[in-house]
């Protein structure tokens, strides 16, 4: 069964170098040519939390794949949400009628791949690990954290265990019934990223500031509201607990207080202590996932009559300092906190 890596930057570089650690036969596939030459000619090294590890492996562009003309039985797609689409439909042809692709990245990109090559050939998965594309041919990776599969009827089937005992050699993946929930539930979480994104800050930083915390909250808050109107219930994860802020009323400040320095304390100890949305705009100076992430949020939530200023806003700042407009600054949080407040008050 051959496996095929669409995107050997942070997500699937990680999860392809423990595949092939483990004696796994996978296939890198990415855009850019030097990251290819590299993993051909000297390897993958992958920089993880208990050291560094090298893999021979082998990488082609999608233009070298295509002309391959191989058929792919699993494919791992872990390009950028935004370039879902481009990444894929090129690759449909060489689909068998029970190939399967599994979405290793961020939002609700499983809608848009089952659109491309059916329900029946998609399964879903959360992903939470950090990780970070460092040059041609290296990766950081911040270490383990939760990896989920599921089917998107939320029925569980052979195909899921099969691919659950082969993405062990990465680490505990499990198996849900609920994977929207858990798509979800990462949403809410991203709202909270974009937003450490603002300032030129570690996401612990921007997590333990009190000053903003409330602003923060109900940002997430917005997302898990909307989640609850598409009758999903959005999952906690790895320290994130979204049952904690929604509904408003329940909220227990003690317990919500502790769970957020608990989340800051496990930012603060990962190999990755900034996200790759703050790499995207500090670092790489490309345009970040918002587009593909939150942005749809806000047309699912007119369809409701939802109100979301706080996601609006903070879409229009990480816009703004995509375009060079905006720099990051306090002053966006701040910002972000006037809108919550001309809302509120």
């Amino acid at each position: 069964m051959n496996i095929t890596i669409i995107g050997a930057g942070a997500i699937g570089g990680v999860i392809g170098a423990y595949l092939i650690k483990e004696g796994r036969e996978a296939t890198f596939c990415d855009i850019n040519e030097d990251h290819v030459k590299q993993i051909n000619n000297n390897g993958l090294q992958i920089d993880g939390p208990l050291g560094s590890f090298l893999v021979k492996a082998k990488a082609v562009t999608p233009t070298e794949l295509l002309k391959e003309n191989s058929q792919i039985d699993i494919l791992f797609l872990c390009v950028k949400a935004q370039h879902t689409e481009e990444a894929l439909k090129p690759l449909v042809p060489l689909l068998k009628k029970d190939s399967i692709v599994v979405s290793l990245q961020n939002g609700l990109n499983e809608l848009k791949i089952a659109d491309l090559v059916g329900e029946e050939r998609t399964i879903g998965c959360f992903v939470n690990f950090s990780a970070d594309y460092l040059e041609p041919g290296k990766i950081l990776y911040g270490g383990v954290a939760s990896l989920y599969l599921g089917e998107l009827d939320g029925t569980f089937s052979p195909r899921l265990s099969k691919l659950q005992e082969i993405l062990q050699a990465w680490g505990p993946v499990e198996i849900t019934d609920n994977i929207w929930g858990y798509l979800w539930g990462k949403l809410s979480y991203a709202g909270l990223l974009f937003a450490t994104a603002l300032v030129d800050e570690t996401m612990a930083s921007v997590v333990r500031n009190e000053q903003y915390r409330e602003t923060l909250l109900e940002l997430c808050t917005e997302i898990i509201e909307l989640a609850h109107k598409e009758n999903i219930t959005p999952l906690g994860f790895d320290g994130w607990t979204p049952e904690l802020i929604f509904p408003r009323e329940n909220r227990n400040d003690v317990l919500l207080k502790e769970a957020l320095e608990k989340l800051a304390q496990s930012m603060a100890t990962n190999k990755k202590t900034k996200s790759g949305i703050w790499r995207d705009l500090a670092i790489r100076k490309r345009k970040t996932e918002i587009d593909a992430q939150l942005v749809p949020l806000i047309d699912i939530a007119k369809k409701h009559g939802l109100a979301m200023p706080l996601t609006a806003e903070l879409i229009k700042q990480i816009k703004e300092i995509e375009n060079g407009t905006r720099k990051m600054s306090e002053k966006n949080l701040q910002e972000l906190q006037d809108k919550y407040k001309l809302g509120v008050i």
